[in-house]
């Protein structure tokens, strides 16, 4: 059971990740009008969303690693007013190399963030609590991406640039409260020394790590995530070719998306990891995101789709949380180190679905959907042999005492 200060902890971490995602919403449906008003078209719009993914790529196991060595506040400090002062570099932006470098900029210090806040719930929750820690901030995370469009859509109204400014004005709010109200999750005796000769990022642990205990998971948290976002980055594209919809009806497809994921990460993650575990639900959640996807495919009118994203979020909301909090306590490194890893292998996928996803959707629109259900299933079948082996194991060991 959480203390109140766990849980007034949790509160804050769930609330800095509602202003980043927040603002990661509010800046997303104005970057195309901003590249369109700077003479960029497509090639340079994708380049630049690629950009991120590959800083978050190559920043977050660095970032992760610095925390287990000068605590966990600092470095969330670092991210958040970075992620500010980039929006603000957004926001002032009239030339695409500035754009560019912003967008880098964000990728480079924001990428602190995520792998710090799952490193403070693994210093601060209790194995049993950790599913649920880590679903609230997921929660977190989908309460911004609901919202953001929406705000970021009525504020462009008034200005391009305003969005920029409000993320920035909302991630400084957070700023303070990190400093004024969290404390550090970190003792300093259980800090990695500075001036040890470990480097900050380490490519040998990285591989080392695949072939760890939590090496499986490292791959299932990439296949998830580029499943999603091979349904994800065509989706839209998706509703306009295939059924002619407006931003009206995307845009309500897109708010179900996020509300599903927030309650079900919100209220279900926990309840179900404590009572089946991580295990059960990371099997039953890749099978039944390989058949959603496919029913999403097949729906032919706005209700039946509406239903069948609305069930595909739900199934896929019990997953990246549950494979997160299986690695937390499966890990034989640093909780840090591990966390990004972790979202290194989720930029990773972040990278790959989109790319994936677009270049078959031009073969034919349902391919999408077959290809992120083929990367589902696959995700099934190795957490099945592996889950198997990892209870074989167990059973002997047992036998052997």
């Amino acid at each position: 059971m959480m203390t109140a200060g766990s849980r007034r902890q949790l509160l804050i971490l769930a609330f800095t990740l509602v202003v980043v995602t927040l603002g990661f919403g509010l800046v997303m449906p104005i970057i195309p009008f901003y590249m369109e008003m700077l003479g960029a078209g497509g090639a340079e719009l994708g380049l630049l969303v690629a950009s991120y993914a590959v800083m978050r790529l190559i920043f977050g196991p660095i970032w992760g690693s610095l925390s287990d060595r000068v605590g966990r506040k600092p470095i969330l400090m670092i991210g958040v007013l970075g992620y500010g002062i980039t929006m603000i570099g957004f926001g002032l932006a009239t030339q695409l190399w500035m754009m560019f470098a912003a967008r880098i900029l964000a990728g480079i210090l924001s990428s602190a963030t995520a792998p710090t806040t799952m490193a403070y719930i693994s210093d601060t929750t209790s194995e049993e609590d950790r599913g649920g820690g880590m679903g609230m901030l997921g929660a977190a995370g989908g309460l911004g991406a609901i919202f953001g469009p929406a705000v970021g859509g009525l504020l462009a109204e008034h200005s391009l640039s305003l969005p920029f400014f409000v993320a920035a004005g909302m991630s400084f709010l957070a700023l303070i409260l990190i400093m004024v109200l969290l404390p550090e999750s970190l003792p300093e005796c259980d800090r990695k020394p500075l001036s040890g000769d470990q480097p900050v990022l380490d490519l040998h642990a990285w591989w080392r790590a695949l072939f760890s205990p939590i090496g499986p998971l490292l791959v299932l948290i990439f296949l998830v995530t580029g499943g999603l976002m091979i349904f994800y980055g065509i989706l839209g594209l998706y509703a306009l070719e295939r059924f002619g919809y407006g931003t009206s009806e995307v845009g309500v497809i897109f708010t179900i998306l996020g509300l599903v994921s927030a309650v079900g990460q919100g209220l279900l993650v926990g309840p179900l990891t404590k009572r089946f575990g991580d295990a059960v639900v990371i099997k039953a959640g890749f099978l039944l995101s390989a058949i959603t996807l496919l029913t999403v495919m097949l729906a032919g009118q706005y209700v039946p789709l509406l239903v069948t994203i609305g069930l595909f979020s739900l199934v896929n909301a019990l997953l990246i949380p549950a494979i997160t909090s299986l690695t937390s306590k499966r890990t034989t490194l640093d909780q840090g180190v591990t966390m990004g890893l972790s979202n290194s292998f989720v930029s990773l996928g972040r990278i790959f679905g989109p790319t994936l996803g677009g270049l078959v959707f031009d073969l034919h629109w349902g391919l999408p959907f077959v290809a992120a259900s083929v990367v589902m299933m696959i995700g099934f079948v190795l957490s099945m042999r592996w889950m198997k082996q990892k209870h074989e194991i167990q059973s002997a060991e047992a036998d052997g005492d």
